[in-house]
């Protein structure tokens, strides 16, 4: 078992200053797999010092001076994929397929769309009698979490180094492995010490102090909603700037006239994957009252092909989750559902048959849910599908849009302008119409509840840039 006593700073693995550390678990088998160091203030205010003094020279490079080592990561990453999927396997408990195209494939795309993004975009434009700079923010702090551990890692850190600024990166502490990868891949590109930084920590503790470090000049989170609004009271009293990618509790309105089994097969899929850990997922399917039956019986069909086993096995197409107490908040849901009257018709809070080890989810159908219940207001964070009737297509935007979230949606439609007209009044920052394919050049971030700010494509290049106007 390894058991990793250093930290990435200033361009170097060097030895933390706490010598507590952390076990990082095998989700499938709740052994150990590792230990990382459980980094406090003192590895935090290291790493933001050797990010602040290489600050200056970083941003004063040329985009053209960032692109080669940027390519030089996007090759590693390339060359990694194989190294991450399984990583991310082994702390995560994602099954190896998903693991394989999403967490390291998507990354990957990422990490490929920047270079591009990069070499095309303008960071100084003629206005007036003015010349306006975008310039890099500074020093940012990334606090990342574990259910697309590297995907959030690349979306933050790549654009930030990119638009000129240098990084501090606190990974979730479930997932560290595929982020200690990760710096390796960087030292490995050739930046610059102090650009790129890790410190793996306890949120409470190193996030903390990374959000409230003075010499942080932008927080990039992504995390519940309850921990991104203390990220951003901290933030706040040091008047810096934050991005927050927070919950969601999405919703899918099937449309009378829209495909319904592919709408709902669709649906299901979409909940299912990554054991339900996807904060855009389509946990609410909004269905036409009188197609409400149909529906069910679909998903019930659906759910029924979604076994968990082991992540390891390519035929497994549901993992564990990420913890034991997830594992319990997600199995507390589905027994609160059932208790304010949801019909389950799939799955249920007992642990899946023969898999008594390991952080496992019976994949869940609740019908008969209604908008005011807690299956259809908080966020599971598992693998649980709420299923909603609604009278008219009024009734469906009421109850789509009746949550504090606003992360993303589905619409499906027999026509593409009537789903169009439909999402364009969803007060949500991303849609799919008919099942669109993920897309990672346009903006993704929420509205309401779920978060200020964007990533990728150019939004989220320029989430890392400041104007600077001069006259002339």
């Amino acid at each position: 078992m390894p058991q990793h006593t250093d930290q990435y700073i200033g361009g170097a693995w060097r030895p933390a200053l706490t010598a507590d550390s952390l076990p990082v678990l095998d989700p499938a088998t709740e052994q150990v797999l590792a230990t990382v160091p459980a980094g406090g203030p003192a590895d935090v205010d290291a790493a933001v010092r050797a990010a602040r003094a290489a600050a200056r020279g970083w941003g004063a490079t040329t985009p053209e001076q960032r692109l080669a080592p940027l390519t030089r990561l996007r090759d590693g990453l390339a060359a990694a994929q194989e190294e991450i999927a399984t990583t991310v396997v082994a702390e995560l408990g994602c099954p190896i397929g998903f693991a394989t195209a999403v967490q390291a494939g998507l990354p990957l795309a990422v990490a490929d769309s920047y270079l591009g993004i990069l070499a095309g975009y303008g960071f100084q434009e003629r206005t007036g009698n003015s010349t306006v700079f975008a310039e890099p923010v500074g020093v940012v702090a990334a606090i990342t979490p574990w259910n697309y551990p590297l995907h959030q890692i690349v979306a933050k850190v790549v654009p930030a180094l990119a638009a000129g600024c240098t990084v501090v990166l606190k990974p979730a502490e479930d997932t560290p492995l595929v982020a200690r990868l990760f710096a390796r891949l960087v030292h490995e590109a050739g930046f610059p010490a102090g650009v790129f930084n890790l410190v793996t920590g306890l949120g409470p503790v190193a996030g903390a102090a990374l959000a409230g470090h003075p010499d942080v000049d932008l927080v990039s989170f992504t995390g519940s909603t309850a921990v991104g609004r203390t990220v951003a009271e901290t933030a706040g009293r040091g008047i810096k700037r934050v991005a927050l990618e927070l919950g969601g509790k999405s919703a899918n309105v099937v449309l009378p006239g829209a495909d319904l089994a592919r709408a709902v097969n669709v649906n299901v899929g979409n909940v299912f994957a990554n054991s339900g850990q996807t904060c855009s997922a389509w946990t609410r399917l909004l269905v036409h009252q009188d197609q409400y039956e149909e529906a069910v019986a679909i998903a019930a069909k659906a759910a029924a092909k979604y076994v968990p086993g082991d992540p390891a096995d390519p035929a497994t197409r549901v993992g564990p989750v990420v913890s034991a107490a997830q594992r319990e908040r997600v199995r507390g849901h589905i027994r609160g559902a059932l208790a304010e009257g949801a019909r389950l018709v799939a799955g249920g809070p007992e642990a899946p048959e023969g898999l008594d080890t390991g952080f496992y989810v019976r994949p869940t159908v609740l019908a008969d849910v209604t908008p005011g219940m807690a299956a259809a207001q908080e966020e599971i964070f598992g693998p649980v599908l709420s299923i909603l009737g609604y009278r008219d297509e009024e009734h469906a935007l009421e109850i789509a849009n009746g949550t504090r979230y606003g992360l993303a949606g589905g619409v499906w439609a027999a026509d593409e302008d009537t789903a169009v007209a439909f999402a364009r009044r969803m007060d949500t920052g991303q849609v799919d119409i008919n099942g669109g394919r993920f897309n990672p050049l346009a903006p993704f971030g929420g509205w309401k509840g779920s978060g200020l700010g964007r990533e990728l494509g150019r939004h989220g290049l320029e989430e890392f840039l400041q104007p600077k106007s001069l006259q002339f």
